[in-house]
């Protein structure tokens, strides 16, 4: 985010500018998994021949269905532990375990070799995903995410702006909408240090784990993203099916700002075009 507390300059560009999007709410429903009632939307019909797509949201955010991405086919959008619908919970949070719900969430709906798209901090989720559940997705579409630590994957300043993010960090564009539809509205301060916690004690994933992943990967980011470019040329080489995509003059909210941008690669790498 190019923005942070009070003149929303100072947060870390992991963080998703929710408020950019506004739409009409659907309804949504719960599945009990991993003793977490984990939300999620369906939009669209399911189509023959067509794989839904899992989408994954960034930290603090919420589910998002992207127009262009769901154009063609069925989108799952799922709210991760502690955020938007469902609850926090007591267990730590960490992009394991959520990759752990998802995966009982697809098992749940008999959904078989599901496509993900995952941004920013679902983007690791969506990795976690492929390394410890490799029969559960197809390919996976990544932006603005990192399987090394905060502190390697990052340039120095933003990952300084993590270190300090404040325990009352809380933009109204994230946590006007929190407020709306949270359970437990009082529980903001605990899920800012629950994300600030699992960022920064995030050791990454190894070379050998990056190596395993038998899914197609789609490997995207801006190059004035925050991540360092290098990053994610590196995790494009670890991946054995991967594709590389760094836009020009992107930021880590182009997905909000310039959806046309991301989207349309994203659907090309999916329809395998």
């Amino acid at each position: 985010m190019s923005a942070g507390v009070g003149s929303m300059v100072a947060i870390s560009t992991l963080l998703v500018v929710a408020g950019v999007v506004s739409a009409a709410e659907p309804s949504g429903k719960y599945a009990e998994v991993n003793g977490v009632k984990l939300y999620y939307e369906t939009h669209g019909a399911a189509r023959d021949g067509v794989r839904p797509l899992v989408v994954l949201h960034g930290a603090f955010g919420w589910a998002h269905s992207f127009a262009i991405l769901g154009k063609h086919r069925q989108l799952i959008v799922v709210e991760l532990q502690g955020h938007g619908h469902t609850p926090l919970s007591e267990r730590p949070m960490s992009f394991e375990s959520m990759a752990d719900d998802v995966a009982g969430l697809l098992a749940q709906l008999k959904i078989v070799r599901a496509d993900v798209f995952g941004y920013s901090m679902g983007g690791n989720v969506a990795l976690a995903l492929a390394i410890r559940h490799p029969d559960a997705v197809r390919k996976v579409a990544l932006n603005g995410s990192n399987f090394r630590s905060v502190e390697e994957a990052f340039e120095p300043a933003n990952f300084q702006q993590m270190r300090n993010l404040p325990d009352n960090f809380a933009p109204p564009p994230l946590k006007g909408h929190y407020d709306q539809v949270a359970p437990d509205p009082k529980e903001w301060p605990a899920l800012v240090r629950a994300v600030k916690k699992m960022l920064l004690e995030f050791k990454g994933f190894s070379p050998d784990q990056m190596r395993s992943i038998k899914a197609e990967v789609l490997v995207t980011q801006g190059d004035r993203d925050g991540l360092r470019p290098e990053h994610a040329v590196e995790m494009f080489r670890l991946i054995p099916h991967a594709q590389l995509a760094i836009f020009p003059n992107g930021d880590h909210f182009m997905i909000f700002v310039h959806p046309e941008k991301l989207q349309s690669t994203v659907v090309a790498f999916l329809d395998g075009k």
